[in-house]
């Protein structure tokens, strides 16, 4: 058995020599985005400052560029304004279907887009239900579903889920004892909230707040789908139309490295403002019963209940029902569509193996560096680790295929390059999956996997792995969804002989081929549903 040595500082600790793996991925993930800034910066023109100022100085790029804020501004209002009463509402409220409603909550923000997108367009679209009922009462939709209004209400039904379960998690840290006085002072459920979970709550809302802009400014699948042209058109499907459609390298560059500064600048801005509050392992205990309940204020529960009820359900229920009526023979003899599913399951199995891995050697050298009390080394990993939430998917794809053309047809690369974005792009979410359960799990058996000698290998799979199966399967399940659902790289690297199943949907959707569309959407719910039932095994939360 190695020797190991041990000091005395106030407890017994032991030296060892943190591992370097996760440093070298840190050190490959920098080189790998560097990289891809260099690439753009080569074609953005003579001068990048220069490239900028045109964005700026142009019409139409500053309306893309407000357009990207607006959106994505009144998007967050909505979800977390929403979010806050009901929260409260779940967490003062039981009724029947409460856990089913819970983990349709966890999961919406994994679901592949298009998916819920087709749910939507088949309730609000044109030719959905609400049109249908409209027509049959003899008038017609006040409002199209394609622009503002579409992308609005697609990012409410996947933040609005995302930002209840984060409150709520604050909400159930609240020392039952606090519950037990303001019962036993008699306050009102009013007074209750501004005393008692209020400040619970304002303690989240920023982080809250700042996740849920960045997933809407730097949507990219949801503004595809749903975009209304020129005046509804983000900055990152401005970089899509610029390399795709009209094949202007520099101006994609440019507006590529004009998205990636302004993500960087959002990062910075909303990590100061935010002081995320600590969140211990402490066990759930039900609420006392309110005993100066009102009749207004179950009302008014019950109401944001069924709001949120009305928002999430049908869309889901309408990927099935219409999955179900669609043209199931057609689709699921279509060569196009087996294929599709081929290419979607091995790029999500490649790219969630490929994050997984990363994400257990940054977590793992973070928390052993963490345990020597170096704390700036540890949070630089994990930062590097969660690179992508500054460079999105798409920023990454058009680096890579402007470097790629210097070498050749870029498009024989595609499998690769869209496996690594997708795997980047899980990798911040596959740290979050792992990084509390690694952390409690290092602190409980480290010191006795050094006495025993276990290191590398060995003690990953004696101890890690042993420990932590459950974990990696969640981190796995998730990393899988995301990179499933994906459209950023595949939309630029994809092609008629290479397609996967979102971008077999966007096409259907496009060319309103809505029941061979259904049944898509059908097949994606179903492999996710089946993968999230397996993930749910883990009892990890998703959020």
């Amino acid at each position: 058995m190695p020797a190991v040595e041990s000091t005395h500082t106030g407890s017994t600790s032991w030296r060892f020599k943190p591992s370097r793996a996760g440093v070298s991925i840190a050190v490959i993930l920098t080189l790998f985005v560097g990289g891809c800034l260099l690439s753009l910066l080569s074609f953005s023109g003579d001068s990048p400052i220069t490239g900028l100022l045109m964005v700026i100085n142009d019409p139409y790029y500053r309306h893309v560029t407000q357009f990207s804020f607006s959106q994505a501004l009144l998007s967050t209002l909505l979800s977390v304004g929403l979010a806050i009463p009901l929260s409260v509402a779940m967490y003062r409220r039981q009724f029947f279907g409460k856990a089913w409603l819970t983990k349709i909550f966890s999961v919406t923000l994994v679901l592949p887009v298009l998916v819920a997108v087709f749910g939507i367009v088949a309730i609000y679209g044109n030719s959905g239900l609400l049109a249908k009922l409209a027509a049959y009462l003899g008038t017609q939709l006040p409002y199209s579903l394609y622009g503002l209004n579409g992308i609005v209400l697609a990012h409410l039904f996947f933040n609005l889920p995302y930002a209840t379960r984060l409150l709520l998690r604050s909400l159930e840290s609240i020392p039952v004892a606090q519950h037990h006085l303001s019962t036993m002072l008699g306050m009102t459920p009013w007074q209750k909230f501004c005393r008692v979970e209020w400040p619970r709550l304002k303690q989240q809302l920023p982080h809250c707040a700042g996740l849920v802009f960045m997933l809407c400014f730097t949507s990219f699948a949801t503004v595809m789908a749903l975009g209304g042209g020129p005046k509804a058109t983000t900055i990152e499907l401005a970089i899509y139309q610029a390399i795709k459609f009209d094949f202007d390298l520099q101006v994609g560059a440019v507006l590529a490295l004009w998205q990636m500064m302004l993500c960087g600048t959002l990062v910075l801005v909303i990590h100061q403002l935010t002081q995320q509050p600590p969140v211990g392992a402490m066990e759930y205990q039900p609420l006392p019963k309110i005993k100066r309940d009102s009749t207004s204020a179950r009302f008014a529960d019950s109401l944001i209940i069924v709001f949120a009820i009305l928002l999430v359900i049908p869309p889901l229920f309408m990927v099935v029902f219409s999955g179900l009526s669609g043209s199931l023979e057609a689709t699921l003899t279509s060569s196009t569509f087996w294929i599709a599913t081929f290419h979607s399951l091995a790029i999500a199995s490649c790219s969630a193996i490929i994050a997984l891995v990363m994400a257990y050697l940054i977590v793992n050298s973070a928390r052993q560096y963490r345990y020597q009390r170096q704390t700036l080394k540890a949070s630089g990993l994990e930062v590097i680790g969660s690179l992508a939430l500054v460079t999105p998917g798409l920023v990454l794809s058009t680096g890579l295929f402007l470097w790629l053309r210097t070498w050749g047809d870029a498009y024989q690369f595609a499998f690769a390059v869209v496996v690594l974005v997708n795997s980047m792009m899980a990798l911040p979410f596959a740290i979050k999956s792992l990084s509390q359960a690694m952390d409690n799990h290092f602190s409980h058996y480290h010191t006795m996997s050094l006495m025993l000698g276990m290191r590398g290998s060995t003690r990953f799979r004696w101890v890690d792995f042993a420990g932590l199966k459950s974990v990696f399967l969640h981190a796995f399940a998730v990393s899988f969804l995301l990179s499933l659902g994906d459209l950023s790289a595949i939309a630029l690297f994809g092609s008629q002989d290479f397609t996967t199943l979102p971008l077999y949907l966007l096409q259907l959707l496009g060319s309103y081929q809505m029941d061979a569309a259904a049944t898509v959407s059908l097949w994606l719910f179903i492999i996710s549903m089946l993968l999230l039932a397996l993930a749910d095994q883990s009892k990890v939360n998703y959020d």
